[in-house]
């Protein structure tokens, strides 16, 4: 979240970026709200510490007194000082409402994004920053979408997900189980290369890992809870990667921190029936491989480019045309300062599908999570974060299979084959 300082300090900066997306003018008061509300817990707090330190003279003011044997003085001071520890618990349990409440309006105001983030509404808006600039795959007059694809070489079943759990989890089985396996291998390896760190977290989540990441309060109708234990099932492997350093200061030296890995995610989402939410379009469990890292604020925009190459090359590799969006205010995720998106051609859809965010949240999710590092004079920052799907895999699944689909087979992109152990799905 953004922190009250920053509020005081820089208030035009945060206004004009809140408006960038599109918050209204009553919507922005919040901000006067909050600081007023730190402006009381201030005042709260300064007499909470006077209180004390009144309290401390007069204890010691008592001490001399017994010394001298002047025990009636000394037993009115002590009264004195009784009556100022209830107006102390009495102040800090207002401060501490106030402090709560302070909190909760902070967690309603998104992160103010970066002045390179364009205006706009909707997706509509987005800026492509970079396309594809080869030939779009010639597919056959008869080209199938993935789900008849899927069919037609026993690649993965949606009835049997539905048999199974419900709609929106599919079984992977025979060649489409090991393609799955393979990409999985395959971007781990690939991100292994780029110097990121392997970690394989758990899949459920306490609420302070999944407040850390900003995942709450803002996404739980998204989040599958296992309201006996109090878990969450993690909707990406940011979030449990992302709280490893929770309440951590690290060493300005052993920035950055890189981690990626592989986690089935799990979201309810939502959508309306059609084409666009068909087959592997839109599932309620996904597997997804992450890259995250944790930056000095100096250079966490050039590690930002730094992922989107990466993940550029990612896609490269699989043939796969693409092209990468920069989001719009309007279009940003509430924790991002700023985002782009991968998006990949679906040959046989005729459309675009979102495959992979690259984001750079700065401050606010360290903030919450208390990540810091210690630069070289001894004093304590924040550090920044920033994450990104490398890659999440049903679209580019979808898209492999419709884009490379011949007369004789499904073809297999030659970075795979050595994970795969075959060329073709036939």
């Amino acid at each position: 979240m953004l922190q009250v300082k920053r509020i005081r300090e820089d208030k035009k900066t945060i206004v004009n970026g809140l408006r960038k997306r599109n918050w209204t003018a009553r919507q922005i008061k919040i901000l006067d709200d909050i600081l007023k509300a730190d402006d009381e817990r201030r005042a709260l707090q300064k007499q909470v510490d006077d209180l004390l330190a009144e309290n401390k003279r007069l204890s010691a003011q008592i001490g001399q007194l017994m010394a001298q044997g002047k025990r009636d003085e000394a037993e009115q001071l002590k009264s004195q000082v009784a009556t100022q520890k209830e107006s102390i618990r009495q102040l800090e349990e207002r401060s501490e409402a106030v402090k709560q409440h302070l909190e909760s309006l902070l967690y309603t105001v998104p992160n103010c994004p970066h002045r390179s983030v364009p205006k706009g509404k909707s997706t509509e808006d987005n800026k492509v920053f970079r396309d594809w600039a080869k030939p779009f795959p010639t597919l056959p007059p008869d080209a199938l979408a993935h789900w008849d694809l899927a069919k037609k070489y026993n690649l993965f079943d949606f009835e049997l997900g539905v048999k199974l759990t419900g709609a929106g989890f599919p079984v992977y089985r025979g060649k489409g189980a090991k393609l799955q396996r393979a990409l999985i291998q395959f971007f781990l390896e690939e991100n292994i290369k780029a110097g990121y760190e392997e970690i394989l977290p758990p899949h459920l989540v306490n609420e302070d890992t999944a407040r850390g990441t900003g995942q709450l309060p803002d996404k739980e109708g998204q989040m599958y809870v296992c309201e006996r234990d109090g878990l969450y099932l993690i909707p990406t492997a940011e979030v449990p990667v992302t709280n490893l350093l929770r309440d951590v200061i690290v060493p300005e030296k052993d920035l950055p921190v890189a981690y990626t890995a592989y986690t089935p995610c799990f979201r309810r989402e939502a959508g309306a029936w059609g084409a666009h939410v068909r087959g592997l379009n839109r599932v309620h469990q996904f597997d997804k491989v992450e890259i995250v890292r944790i930056e000095h604020p100096d250079r966490s925009y050039k590690a930002l480019m730094e992922m989107v190459r990466h993940v550029q090359r990612l896609m490269g590799k699989l043939e796969l045309p693409y092209r990468i969006l920069l989001l719009c205010g309007g279009d940003m995720g509430f924790t991002s300062a700023k985002t782009f998106d991968f998006e990949v051609w679906s040959g046989a859809q005729q459309r675009w599908l979102e495959v992979s965010s690259v984001s750079n949240f700065e401050t606010f999710q360290s903030y919450r999570l208390q990540l810091r590092y210690r630069d070289a004079d001894g004093k304590i920052h924040l550090a920044h974060t920033l994450n990104g799907s490398a890659l999440a895999l049903p679209r580019i699944v979808a898209a492999l299979l419709e884009n490379n689909q011949t007369p004789e087979g499904i073809r297999i992109p030659k970075a795979l084959h050595k994970y795969t152990g075959f060329k073709m799905i036939s």
